[in-house]
């Protein structure tokens, strides 16, 4: 029976060798996310063979789901021992992050064992590297204006170092009280994500930006390698008083830490409508289209 534990540090090579054998495109699949995240849905792991599973918990229906999982190995065997697993707490199967390569295989593994529909809110928004570096053409023209703008300021950009570690936390806590002025469960969780990110930025193998206007620090992202060909961002906060602050970091950081890449993997927009239309106005080059299934 599948045993499932708290991520720690500890884990990195062996999860990294399993992502690396999927090189899946989703941003659930990094090591350093699924560590930073793991308090927003007492995310637990576990392994089988040459698989590894996360397992998370649905907050309004208190039931477990998956992340399909990555690794290698005979996929039949797995999903017959993630049932058995499930079985036995009297629930269904339900895998989340299934893209439609991913769902297709499953149809033909399992067919007419299953319901899935499409999580919109959940799908990410994929990015060419050279878009976002170069802001060429007209579809950019207000971005370019954006950057425009932002250039009259006294600013500095550079790529975050050991030394710029506290003054990132302060920025993005100080970001955190000025937006909530009570507990927040999931922003809570992403300011334990933010201390994971730093407290671990070198064993992680994460990069980051920081732009200050001033002398004072105005913005902060963080991102990674993802697969062979993308780089994800993880966070990005940037100071609002400043027009077109957060062209600027998109774009800096961009050309700093991702013009190797192919891609640039921008995460999902959650539903919420501010965030899909600021992530739609950068004009993705396609949706990684994700599915939930449920095993009946």
């Amino acid at each position: 029976m599948l045993e499932f534990r708290d991520i720690s540090i500890s884990d990195k090579e062996r999860i990294t060798s399993c992502l690396r054998k999927s090189d899946f495109m989703g941003c659930e699949y990094t090591f350093a996310n699924n560590m930073a995240w793991k308090r927003l849905a007492d995310s637990k792991i576990s392994f089988y063979k040459d698989f590894y599973i996360v397992r998370s918990y649905d907050s309004i229906e208190n039931i477990p789901y998956f992340v399909f999982p990555s690794g290698d190995g005979n996929y039949r065997e797995l999903f017959t021992e993630l049932k058995k697993y499930t079985v036995s707490l009297g629930v269904p199967l339900r895998i989340t992050g299934v893209t439609e390569k991913s769902l297709n295989m499953l149809k033909e593994m399992f067919p007419d064992s299953f319901t899935y529909e499409y999580d919109r809110n959940g799908s990410d928004y994929i990015y060419r590297s050279s878009d976002l570096i170069g802001l060429s053409g007209k579809k950019y023209h207000s971005k370019r204006n954006h950057l425009m703008h932002f250039q009259s300021y006294e600013y500095t950009f550079s790529m975050i170092s050991e030394k710029d570690f506290d003054d990132c936390i302060s920025f993005c806590t100080d970001d955190y009280n000025k937006k909530y002025q009570e507990d927040n469960y999931s922003s809570v969780a992403e300011q334990y994500a933010i201390n994971t990110y730093f407290n671990y930025f070198g064993e992680l193998g994460l990069k980051g930006g920081i732009i200050r206007t001033d002398g004072k620090v105005s913005a902060v992202t963080i991102g990674e390698q993802l697969n062979s060909d993308t780089f994800c961002v993880h966070i990005e906060k940037a100071d609002r008083n400043f027009d077109g602050i957060y062209t600027a970091i998109n774009n800096l950081f961009a050309k700093s830490a991702a013009a190797d890449f192919e891609y640039i993997n921008r995460e999902e927009d959650l539903g919420i409508d501010g965030l899909r239309k600021a992530k739609l106005s950068y004009h993705p080059v396609f949706l990684l289209k994700k599915y939930i299934i449920n095993f009946k």
